[in-house]
């Protein structure tokens, strides 16, 4: 459907890439990666033909759509959130205006000839409106906005009511819903919550068409791709897998480089020495011009920098208390609008504990109680004995001073720290050389946050409250934050929708729903599965040591799991599997019925069409034009429940299998 052919691009003396080549077919899912300021972008924006590349060129299957999302896009428009979303297909709303054109005219006309020629205009248009969906527009409007996260009270609301991250979302939704051949997503889950982004996977691992994304969420890019397109700094790679595996092959191939590299370095040193020696012997001259003239000739390897696992040692914070913070019976509201009541929450030493909820749930209503920095109406907020905090936020990055270079904001910090720490620290977060005599008013948001972390981590509290610190930051940068925190001594409460950072880091998972803060014991996987599996308060957990244990609600894990417990929680699972699993498959055979039944009647309708004494008749032609409508529609929305309740139940069978897995995993 498309295909890239030898594309450059430079900005100034910079170049960004150059003889890009590539094709993409209709079921290809690609991921586009590379630091910040790679390129990334640009080369979407080459694609969509916002921007020309300096050379190449972009060719596009005749009929084929693009559809394009950039970061933060904002809609334009001042409509009900339904309305916008559904009419968003130029085409649907023309072919809906020509239908309704015709059947004006064919209730007003009355020559045969005429009425006859107006039907097969119709049902033309019918065919090329069902074809485009359109009888099933605002089902699938509403269908797609539900699994970004927008609830029914939300559908009749102006565009404008919306803050910036929901209209990014309107934006993805209205490009979901057009369903273009190719789909361009320029980082499409900046905004997105983790339930959200679950369902965004599955609905691009559905999509029938292409797909192109970039996105610094390693878990996304693992879930959803199959091709990588990676902007490297010395050219642009193409690998099939998905992310990790990109990198498992990068590793290889930088470690083979390395190799190769080596052994001629020693071939030129060994030249080089018989160069020196006999440069002075005129007997020797020719074959030294000639050793001269083979070194010019080598292409020297280069080896790509690789982003290594950090080795640092981080100060340690001083120990804290048993219990480094407790919420008790804490309020809060927004006007009317409760947030919190009778909020009981408590954090031990060492927990490491995400937030997580949809947007909006108050997670960072939360962090910012915990941190001290907002006030509550009723309740008490006790911290425990000799924690010291450090709360990282917006504000966090922006109290950095523009006017001082990188390493001075760490001596500021511990002015009593050796400069050959304090750059050991800044090479841990990729800074290195000269970059630590950067000012900061220079640096990209990304750099900011990494020079603000490392700022926290130089003499680190023993309580960290992070919300958000992956903002701004591309893949190598999270996976040094992802280092740090594990390397970091103390507590942690954290907020993000980097999923792989959560896996790395978290021991604690804190769900914000409906005004309560529930507490699941173990990792992000674990939590997925109690969430999905509740049982009476238990839940599965994996010790340090790498064993399942049972944990009651107490939070007092049982003994290990002997063969009567499992194959008691096994039936128990095969119970809950078939409790939700049976109204599925019951309505399944509900719609299936009632499809065959809508199929009969419609060729029953077809055959009254194709009869020629049926448009004696000219009233009784437009009532069965009508009916014949409806049975489309009907059949359209029979069709689309149907995938959906097949969906779903594959969705519980997997879920039962990896339960069991799980279970005696």
């Amino acid at each position: 459907m498309l295909n890239v052919a030898g594309i450059s691009k430079s900005y100034d003396d910079h170049e960004l890439f150059s003889g890009v080549s590539f094709a993409v077919g209709i079921s290809d899912r690609i991921a586009v990666i590379g630091r910040n300021g790679s390129g990334k972008t640009t080369l979407f924006e080459i694609i969509t033909g916002n921007i020309v590349p300096d050379c190449g060129s972009v060719s596009v299957r005749r009929g084929t759509a693009i559809g394009y999302l950039r970061q933060d896009a904002q809609p334009s428009a001042d409509q009900a959130l339904l309305e916008y979303v559904s009419s968003s297909s130029d085409v649907v709303t023309d072919l809906a205006h020509k239908m309704q054109l015709v059947q004006e005219e064919l209730a007003e006309e009355k020559d045969h000839a005429t009425v006859a020629g107006l039907l097969r205009e119709l049902g033309q248009l019918q065919e090329l409106y069902e074809a485009r969906g359109g009888y099933d527009s605002e089902h699938q409007a509403e269908v797609v906005l539900s699994g970004l996260g927008f609830a029914e009270s939300d559908l009749g609301r102006s565009l404008s009511e919306f803050s910036g991250g929901w209209r990014t979302r309107i934006e993805l939704a209205r490009l979901l819903f057009v369903n273009p051949d190719i789909l361009l997503l320029d980082e499409p889950t900046n905004y997105l919550d983790l339930e959200t982004q679950r369902w965004f996977e599955g609905y691009l691992k559905r999509y029938h068409g292409a797909v192109l994304l970039t996105s610094h969420d390693r878990a996304f890019l693992n879930n959803v791709v199959s091709r990588v397109i990676a902007i490297e700094d010395d050219g642009v790679v193409f690998f099939r897998g998905n992310y990790d595996s990109y990198m498992v092959a990068r590793e290889k191939d930088i470690e083979a480089r390395q190799a190769t590299a080596r052994r001629q370095e020693r071939e030129i040193n060994r030249q080089m020495r018989f160069i020196e020696r006999f440069r002075a012997k005129n007997t020797k001259a020719s074959q030294v011009q000639s050793r001269i003239k083979q070194l010019q000739k080598i292409e020297r390897v280069t080896v790509p920098r690789s982003t290594k696992r950090i080795h640092f040692n981080f100060a340690e914070p001083p120990r804290s208390g048993r219990v480094v913070i407790e919420l008790k019976h804490v309020s809060k509201s927004y006007g009317q609008h409760a947030v919190y009541r009778n909020l009981n929450l408590a954090l031990e030493r060492g927990d490491r504990a995400a937030l997580v909820g949809l947007n909006g749930a108050g997670k960072t209503t939360l962090l910012r109680i915990l941190a001290g920095v907002l006030p509550f109406e009723r309740g008490q907020r006790t911290i425990g004995h000799n924690v010291t905090m450090a709360y990282f936020a917006q504000h966090y990055i922006e109290s950095l001073n523009p006017h001082n270079t990188i390493i001075e904001e760490l001596r500021n910090i511990a002015p009593d720290e050796t400069e050959q720490r304090l750059r050991g620290l800044l090479g841990a977060f990729l800074f290195s050389g000269d970059e630590v005599t950067k000012r900061i008013s220079v640096l990209s948001g990304g750099e900011k946050t990494r020079v603000a972390i490392a700022r926290m981590l130089t003499r680190p509290a023993n309580f960290l409250l992070l919300d958000e610190p992956t903002n701004h930051l591309d893949i190598p940068s999270r996976e040094i934050l992802t280092d740090a925190l594990d390397a970091y001594k103390g507590t942690i409460c954290f907020i993000t929708h980097d999923r792989m950072l959560i896996r790395e880091v978290a021991n604690k998972i804190i769900e914000v729903r409906s005004g309560q803060a529930r507490v699941f014991l173990g990792g992000y996987d674990d939590y997925l599965w109690q969430s999905a599996h509740p049982r009476d308060g238990a839940s599965m957990v994996e010790t340090r040591s790498g064993q399942r244990q049972l944990v009651l609600a107490s939070g007092r894990p049982s003994s290990p799991l002997n063969k009567r417990q499992r194959k008691a929680l096994e039936g128990e699972l095969r119970n809950e599997h078939h409790r939700a699993l049976s109204p599925v498959n019951r309505r399944i055979e509900e719609v299936e019925h009632e499809v065959e039944a809508t199929a009969v009647r419609i060729r029953e309708v077809e055959a009254l069409i194709a009869d020629p004494s049926h448009y004696e008749d000219s009233q009784n032609v437009v009532a069965v034009n009508r009916e014949y409508a409806i049975l489309r529609d009907r059949m359209a929305t029979l069709t689309a429940e149907w995938d959906g309740l097949t969906a779903e139940a594959e969705r519980l069978k997997l879920e039962y299998s990896r339960a069991l897995e799980s279970l005696t995993g």
